[in-house]
């Protein structure tokens, strides 16, 4: 067998042999053209590209590592099982004894888990200075450039140790704004993150926080940063299971360094000061806006020998980080259940982001007896927006098994199908008002915070959904066009300042609807642009779920407020009308896919895989 890979070479020869690497050789700009050349290759899901020659940097540069869900699984081919396992273990050691090879692979997991120190750091071998770095830009409002596969470590200032790490993937702006060159990055971190806990310790005490950041290194490395791991668990335990290598450190001044790494830059944040970070093209398809933030103050840049320089492009989804989703699914899948118990299946949609939808199957046993309505069910939806990073969910979507128990979150449509077709609108809309959101989501007015809601169904169909219009409705809601079974979306006019006049135009829409004639549409959805709207399911769930706030964004057709609780006797009716204070949506330079062009002509493999 084949040894672990031990650095960012090591994988990329292996990708080669195997031909699921391209080699890029005519030199690339950084600004923009690496990422539109990567976005090109990861949408016919082609290869990893190694870029050979990139402007301003004596560094190659590779992309697409993680592009396919394949290829993901063949990086950990070693180990993933193995892993796989280890997780069921935890969730229910029954499971396990049925298999003897998982049963098998569970000492050597284990072994490789613990991080232990090294006797020499090829990261260490060499330095450089943070503009000699790869200066990727991916959109062309981007503040500046980012690393965006960064592994970032912390140590908790009160119980230092290997064990007491944080790694996260936190982006880093290294140039722009008012960051002074060579010395400082930015270093932006979103709510839930464990780095803040860290971050919160060290204000505690008063004294800056030591930070590292990591770039490359075994590719099991940038994926236990994005790995949703309870707090207190540290990444660095996982990566080594991953890795099928334990992880290696080397102590630098008082900083743990990953000795593997490609490149590290080694610092720390004040406790106290920030400077604006930002905007940066994000994974929900808007730009990130600045704002201020952390950062950090770099005393050292590292490299090892022939360093290569991992990097991914984000924007609307699928894009790489899509996979990582997929992957992260098939390995924690198996805790949901134990975690929260009666839960049987969760999905965090990617078409939106992640965090603004969550569909989900529960159980509802509490009186069963009875004739089921959302009771525990709605425990249970408590529970997930209180657990780890699903608390960032925005909407929750939840139906009873019991109903249906061939039915798959990950089937969209119809799962939403189920749901309509059972929902009470009096009864099964719960919000939660002035809370918190993903720093991401800019549907609300405010950083951080927004609404929540949590849509819950059981029992027997009440209602056959409609495929047609059933109504024609007046200037200027015209405009009207089934997305799906029982959702319509109706163009409207252009949101206007301020959301008093924009209340006053939902409320003589609502108005206008008949509640008789609709009464098989629970769902209408205002938009800009209804043929955009209606291309497709993604393009709904997108626009849907990303451009409104439950509590300032959900009306309805004879809506009541009874006891505090809101309800609706009509459709419910949500307004996904782009806004003045959402973040702009994500365009691409026209002139930039030009030059992108030429490089793909000038290239016998990327023309015969493009053209």
């Amino acid at each position: 067998m084949a040894r672990p890979y031990r650095c960012t070479e090591d994988c990329i020869r292996d990708l080669d042999k195997t031909g699921q690497l391209i080699r890029v050789q005519e030199e690339v700009s950084p600004y923009l053209e690496m990422a539109e050349l990567t976005r090109r290759v990861y949408k016919v899901e082609g290869p990893a590209l190694l870029f050979e020659q990139v402007s301003g940097t004596p560094f190659r540069s590779v992309s697409n590592l993680f592009g396919t869900v394949d290829r993901g699984r063949y990086i950990f081919r070693k180990t993933l099982s193995s892993v796989k396992a280890a997780v069921r273990f935890k969730a229910d050691v029954k499971t396990v004894f049925s298999s003897l090879k998982d049963l098998l692979s569970l000492p050597l997991a284990a072994l490789h888990s613990l991080p232990i120190y090294a006797l020499s750091a090829p990261v260490l071998a060499c330095e450089t200075t943070v503009s000699q770095l790869p200066q990727i830009v991916s959109w062309p409002l981007d503040g500046g450039a980012f690393i965006t596969l960064p592994q970032v470590l912390s140590e908790d200032p009160e119980k230092p140790g290997l064990l007491n790490t944080n790694l996260g993937m936190y982006r880093i702006q290294l140039s722009g704004n008012d960051y002074q060159v060579e010395r400082e990055v930015g270093l932006h971190y979103q709510i839930h993150r464990g780095i803040g806990v860290h971050h919160a310790k060290a204000i505690k005490q008063n004294q800056p926080l030591k930070v590292c950041v990591f770039v490359g290194g075994p590719p099991a490395h940038t994926f236990a940063a994005v790995m949703p791991l309870p707090e207190g668990l540290s990444e660095v335990i996982f990566a080594g299971m991953l890795a099928g290598r334990n992880f290696r450190f080397k102590k630098w001044r008082g900083h743990q360094i990953a000795a593997e790494a490609d490149f590290c830059l080694v610092g720390t944040i004040d406790p106290y000061e920030t400077k604006p970070e930002g905007p940066f093209g994000d994974h929900l398809g808007y730009y990130s806006l600045t704002h201020d933030f952390p950062y950090m103050k770099v005393e050292k840049v590292f490299h090892r020998k022939n360093a290569i320089w991992p990097f991914t492009v984000v924007g609307r989804p699928p894009q790489e980080d899509t996979t990582f989703g997929r992957l992260i699914h098939e390995i924690a899948s198996p805790m949901v259940p134990v975690e929260i118990p009666g839960l049987k299946e969760l999905h965090a949609v990617d078409e939106v982001g992640v965090h603004p939808l969550l569909l989900a199957i529960g159980s509802e046993r509490y009186v069963p007896y009875r004739q089921r309505i959302p009771m525990e069910l709605l425990t249970q939806a408590n529970a997930i927006l209180g657990f780890n990073q699903c608390s960032l969910a925005k909407y929750l979507l939840i139906v009873a098994e019991e109903d249906n128990p061939d039915l798959s979150t990950h089937e969209i449509g119809a799962f939403l199908v189920h749901l309509l077709e059972r929902i009470d609108l009096t009864r099964d809309i719960h919000f939660q008002t002035r809370t918190t959101i993903d720093t991401l989501d800019y549907s609300s007015q405010e950083l951080n915070f927004g609404s929540k809601v949590v849509f819950a169904a059981a029992g027997l169909k009440i209602r056959d959904l409609a495929t047609e219009v059933p109504q024609r409705l007046n200037v200027p809601f015209e405009k009207a066009k089934m997305v799906m079974p029982g959702v319509c979306a109706i163009e409207s006019p252009t949101f206007s300042a301020d959301y008093d006049h924009a209340r006053a135009q939902v409320k003589s829409f609502c108005a206008e609807v008949n509640p008789d004639r609709w009464k098989a549409i629970p769902l209408i959805v205002l938009v800009d642009d209804i043929q955009f709207c209606t291309a497709n399911l993604a393009n709904f769930l997108w626009l849907t779920f990303t451009r409104s706030n439950p509590s300032e964004d959900i009306h309805g057709v004879q809506e009541f407020v009874e006891d505090k609780h809101w309800g609706t006797y009509g459709s419910l009716v949500i307004d996904a009308r782009f806004k003045p204070h959402n973040a702009p949506p994500l365009i691409e330079s026209e002139t930039v896919n030009k030059r992108v062009d030429q490089v793909i002509d000038n290239s016998p493999q990327l023309d015969q895989l493009l053209n």
